[in-house]
């Protein structure tokens, strides 16, 4: 990307943002808010890009393919990069093995590096069979019944671990299709032992300095029954494994109406939240657009993320990271209409008086509390991510600048209109 044409696509916009920063800047302060320390920790604030979801995704029906799909990991990471120039906000990318294997890792590294992209959690695939594979995934991995395929698995993960240490990454995302379609077909205590103990040999592997997140899922693809179902049974072996394991929320892993920020706030004061995967869904895991289902939703796990990591020094600062499946819109702007959603809610969760809430708590003054929530919840933020943006160098907006310069058409005369991304 050209800073300067983001730049000049600013000027378009900077007297009526200015106007708008200034009145809501202007009215924090009157109530006592540090909008300077707001606008740093919103421009601290990165959310990694998953690689598969820089091109189009799909359903068990089929995939309506984007054109100027970026085909190999040396594209996805330009992709990102267009990303991080207009919003700054997209500072990592988070790799799929093996949709991802570098071939030539410095090349990789290097043109990351020179985007201001870090390489965040690498993710194993033990949910697909691959070509090459001696082993079958059909009823499962690190908790198959056969040992030959539990090995496989095992190595597997293993294998993604020494990719992403030559990446610089930091951590491992476990993620299983694990569990049974109907009653009878696995005994629920022998599959769990055995993802269990997979996962400590795994752990073994992993260096002194990263981290493993396990993920939970209540259904699908097997809808009897799930190995790693909820936080709880993520939570249980995490401690099983070690000091170095974690919990991995993902917000479209729930059945509907659970508690979400409740199970944030319960594994923060236990120090075993490792990581977030943001999206939204209506039924089930949809993997929607960031709040464009449950917006409110959204603020009230960032208003108890935002509690746990001013309180809970015993947890590790949060892996962040978007997970969500692009199947009609651009990717890249359905990426950018969720990293917005994301800082929105984060900064209105800033807004809470966290004291005052506190007090409100111990009076058992539940009205109070409920307006003080809500009260942040219907501040307009944007003027405060648009001037995020704007001190570290990206656009105002992000949206009308990327079509403005006509970025799709561009991917799209470079990569051709048939290309498909790697691993979809």
């Amino acid at each position: 990307m050209d800073k300067n044409k983001i730049l000049d696509s600013n000027k378009k916009y900077l007297q009526t943002h200015t106007e708008t920063f200034d009145f809501l800047s202007n009215q924090l302060c009157s109530q006592g808010r540090d909008v300077t320390n707001i606008l740093k920790k919103l421009s601290q604030f990165q959310v990694a890009i998953p690689s598969w979801a820089l091109g189009a995704g799909g359903t068990r029906f089929g995939r309506f393919g984007f054109q100027g799909e970026p085909s190999n990991l040396e594209e996805k990471i330009d992709d990102v990069g267009i990303l991080h120039s207009l919003t700054q906000t997209a500072g990592a990318i988070s790799l799929h093995i093996p949709w991802d294997v570098p071939t030539d890792y410095d090349t990789v590294k290097e043109r990351a590096k020179s985007q201001n992209i870090v390489f965040d959690a690498v993710n194993s695939n033990t949910f697909q069979d691959q070509k090459t594979a001696k082993e079958s995934y059909k009823y499962g991995s690190l908790g198959n019944m056969t040992k030959a395929v539990r090995e496989q698995a095992i190595q597997h993960n293993k294998e993604v671990i020494d990719i992403g240490n030559k990446l610089g990454s930091k951590s491992l995302t476990v993620w299983l299709a694990d569990g049974a379609s109907f009653p009878g077909q696995s005994n629920f205590q022998t599959v769990l032992q055995h993802t269990e103990t997979s996962l400590k040999s795994i752990y073994e592997h992993l260096p002194q300095d990263w981290k493993m997140f396990i993920e939970y899922k209540p259904y699908e693809p097997n809808f009897y029954s799930t190995v790693i179902q909820d936080w709880g049974t993520s939570f249980m072996l995490a401690n099983a494994c070690g000091e170095k394991a974690y919990t991995l929320v993902d917000l479209g892993h729930h059945l509907p109406n659970t508690n979400i920020e409740q199970i944030v706030s319960t594994l923060m004061m236990k120090g075993k939240l490792g990581g977030f995967h943001f999206n939204d869904s209506k039924y089930g895991d949809d993997d929607l657009t960031v709040g464009s289902i449950k917006p409110y939703t959204l603020f009230l796990i960032f208003n108890a993320l935002v509690y746990g990591m001013e309180n809970n020094p015993q947890n590790p600062y949060p892996a962040w990271m978007i997970d969500a499946s692009h199947n009609i819109k651009d990717p890249l702007e359905d990426l950018m209409q969720s990293l917005e959603a994301i800082q929105e809610a984060y900064a209105k969760a800033l807004l809470v008086d966290q004291k005052g809430l506190l007090k409100a708590q111990q009076e058992n003054d539940v009205v109070r509390c409920q307006e003080m929530l809500q009260n942040a919840y219907r501040t307009d933020v944007r003027p405060l991510l648009r001037q995020a943006r704007l001190n570290s160098g990206g656009a105002i907006q992000p949206i009308a600048t990327y079509r403005s310069l006509k970025i799709r058409k561009e991917l799209i005369k470079k990569r051709g209109a048939n290309s498909v991304a790697s691993g979809l």
